[in-house]
């Protein structure tokens, strides 16, 4: 593999010879001079090529700068290629203070001419064109600031000896209940699920004996949603921990999670971020601020707006209600609202003997849900209890059952989706402009 030199590496450089990859953003063709300017996945920097053009009494020329100065006339937007030339630093040159005057040009793949995608193409239109689309500078940063947040998560766990899993996505029946799932034949006349999430596998690791888990992959979800933050395809971040208290115990490990992770991005990407994205990146004080649900309902009730759901749960609206109360009275973008009601829980969360409800909680950051967490039952008559009170049969669950018969830890855990995490801290308005490739109910492809 050629040793190639990085545009973000140009400005450390002596004047002299110098090689750079990338593709063409934009050609400035004029009569005297022939700006390049040449995007690679750090940045750009301009070219220039002192035009040579045909002479009008026809006068031989330099053959070699004619055909220099054609090749350059007919780049299109978007070409991939190498330039050879003499790097010159230049205050002047506002892309970096450096230029490129360009001595060859090595082609290694020449663009269509016709762009099908412009600055202004609505999201679907842009979707389509993906691998254009993610081109900018813009979107570029998006997916480092990704791989800062997951490398801090990486980092914490690992740090504090967790173990890392990756739980099978092909299973034999619902990971957490019969709605939402995509089905498919496996080998003849089996069907085969794709999971929910890696619930039922994490609570697994617990009885293993493995302690803390943890998991950043795929699920998947049959919901055939339109809105801005679901997807039938997502990334999970997921955690699981044994001998806990309570479901405090997995927030206070959750929220210092969250604190480390956005100190990370700051510190690495806060600059460009600010630049790009025309915001700062707040590191969350902890403890984040605690609601319980009932408390939280009132407070949306007093501010004017009535949940018209009759579960007894928030809605989007009441989630960005409570979100904007905990924004102005603690100045806090994250809130946990608390102690749900069994009904709209799932079965395995672990219900308080003195309240009934659930030793659960709801993460809010800036007014969307990114988390569900708990502490989970792992007392196996009560969880069998709990499960047909659901109406959930045991035929489709006894495997998991089996978990907990054989002895099993108390224990608790949260599953988080990344790009709700990453879209709101970007400030984005929808999880399609910080998914690689998006899925939903009618996205396939590319």
């Amino acid at each position: 593999m050629t040793e190639r030199v990085l545009v973000n590496q140009l400005k450390g450089l002596s004047d002299g010879p110098v090689s750079v990859s990338g593709w063409v953003e934009t050609v400035r063709d004029q009569k005297k001079v022939q700006f390049v300017i040449l995007r690679d996945e750090t940045g750009a920097v301009q070219l220039v090529n002192p035009a040579t053009r045909p002479a009008e009494d026809g006068s031989e020329q330099d053959a070699a700068a004619l055909a220099l100065t054609d090749l350059i006339s007919n780049l299109a937007t978007g070409t991939f290629l190498t330039v050879a030339g003499e790097l010159k630093h230049d205050e002047r040159v506002k892309l970096g203070g450096v230029e490129i005057k360009i001595g060859a040009l090595d082609i290694a793949a020449a663009a269509l001419p016709e762009t099908p995608i412009a600055a202004d193409s609505g999201m679907d239109k842009r979707m389509d064109w993906r691998f254009l689309d993610l081109r900018q500078r813009r979107n570029n940063l998006i997916f480092r600031v990704q791989t800062t947040l997951e490398h801090a998560f990486r980092s914490y766990w690992i740090d504090r000896d967790y173990i890392e899993v990756h739980s099978p996505k092909l299973m034999a029946s619902a990971s957490e209940s019969n709605a939402e799932l995509f089905s498919l034949e496996y080998f003849g006349d089996q069907t085969a699920y794709l999971a929910q999430s890696p619930q039922f596998f994490k609570q697994m690791a617990q009885v293993a004996g493995f302690g803390k888990i943890f998991e950043i992959a795929p699920a998947f979800r049959a919901d055939p949603s339109f809105t801005s933050r679901h997807a039938t395809e997502f990334t999970s971040v997921d955690a699981e921990i044994s001998w806990i208290d309570s479901h405090e115990d997995v927030a206070a490990m959750q929220e210092e999670l969250l604190q480390t992770a956005f100190q990370a991005v700051k510190d690495k990407h806060g600059a460009e971020i600010e630049e790009l994205f025309g915001l700062e990146v707040q590191v969350p004080a902890i403890p984040f601020p605690r609601i319980p649900l009932a408390e939280a309902r009132e407070i949306v009730k007093s501010r004017g707006y009535e949940i018209p759901r009759t579960d007894g749960d928030l809605d989007p609206e009441g989630e960005r209600q409570i979100s904007a109360h905990v924004e102005e009275t603690y100045g806090h973008q994250f809130v946990f609202i608390t102690d749900y009601h069994p009904e709209i829980r799932a079965f395995y969360h672990m219900r308080d003997e003195e309240t009934g409800l659930t030793k659960s909680y709801d993460l809010l950051f800036k007014g969307v849900e990114i988390t569900t967490g708990a502490q989970r039952e792992h007392r196996v008559d009560v969880l069998i209890e709990q499960a047909k009170e659901k109406g959930l049969g045991a035929e489709h669950l006894d495997f998991y059952f089996d978990f907990f018969r054989y002895g099993a830890p108390p224990h608790g855990g949260f599953g988080m989706g990344l790009a709700r995490v990453l879209m709101l801290l970007l400030g984005e308005s929808s999880i399609r402009e910080v998914t690689y490739l998006f899925r939903g109910p009618t996205r396939l492809a590319p």
